[in-house]
């Protein structure tokens, strides 16, 4: 299954006279710490027609005391499962959400081999709604679904694997939060949360893959991204952010390009900034 699939594609897959009963809509809306928006709220309001509600925001272990990591194998088969997804489902992931987290969706369905494979809606629901295409309200109830989550290994790096690799260097790390975020010149949205970025990581802001529709750079406009950030493609790479959402726009734009000896750091800014005890720079990448 391609990473992206366009509206027209997704379009035609609704209209079609004989549904495919393996295909499942699911709407990953999340905001920024602080931004006056409800996701639930608005996808209750109107969003694509059999879409079901992942909240993002929530998928995460109550038990950890870091922002947003990654949840337990049971708690992501349990999410699942009640929005009626199956082991053969296809998964079309979409967002309503300037951060574009819809990538962080599809990056945790990939990471936990939820259903048979699952897809980036291209443009999300703020295309689809400038098309004039057919929307829905309310909160479905789908049926209960089949699918297994089994996180796979060696795909999340920890603040350990961060703290080795600034000896070694093998890794690049790419940081895809704002450029004024990276350098330390804004403040972080957290409080208590210091400034600057990883040292030697690079900056990509993850606002600069897409295009004014919503939809996402590919082919060499989206190559020269990452080659002007000064990646290097023969060596493997860590992607970053504020709370891991983000890093996963930049992982999937990797993949678009064929580059796939990419990691995640789950924990990012919102573990190290908080880390006194973790080496931080300002400034620009040197």
């Amino acid at each position: 299954m391609d990473i992206l699939v366009s509206t027209d594609w997704l379009a035609a897959e609704l209209g079609a006279p004989n549904l495919r009963p393996d295909l499942r809509i699911v709407d990953a809306s999340l905001f920024l710490p602080g931004t006056p928006r409800d996701p639930k709220a608005e996808f209750e309001a109107a969003h694509i027609p059999g879409a079901t509600f992942l909240d993002l925001p929530t998928l995460s272990d109550p038990d950890d005391p870091r922002p947003g990591m990654l949840p337990t194998d049971a708690f992501m088969t349990e999410r699942c499962q009640q929005l009626g997804i199956d082991a053969d489902s296809r998964i079309i992931v979409y967002d309503n959400s300037p951060t574009h987290s819809a990538a962080r969706g599809w990056w945790m369905m990939r990471l936990y081999g939820v259903g048979k494979g699952a897809a980036i809606l291209d443009g999300g629901l703020p295309k689809w709604l400038a098309e004039g295409r057919a929307t829905q309200s309310g909160i479905p109830s789908p049926r209960r679904g089949n699918a297994i989550a089994k996180r796979a290994a060696g795909q999340v790096r920890t603040r350990e694997d961060l703290l080795a690799n600034l000896e070694t260097r093998t890794e690049q790390v790419l940081d895809a939060r704002g450029a004024a975020r990276f350098t330390g010149e804004e403040k972080e949205p957290r409080p208590s949360m210091a400034s600057g970025h990883i040292p030697g990581s690079r900056n990509i802001p993850s606002s600069a893959f897409y295009h004014a529709d919503n939809s996402m750079k590919q082919g060499e406009e989206l190559r020269h991204l990452f080659l002007d950030a000064g990646t290097d493609f023969s060596r493997p790479i860590i992607t970053s952010c504020g709370s891991g959402v983000t890093a996963a726009i930049l992982l999937a734009g990797l993949e678009l390009l064929g580059k796939t000896d990419v990691t995640l750091y789950d924990g990012s800014w919102s573990e190290w900034g908080l880390d006194p005890a973790t080496p931080k720079e300002t400034g620009p990448a040197a």
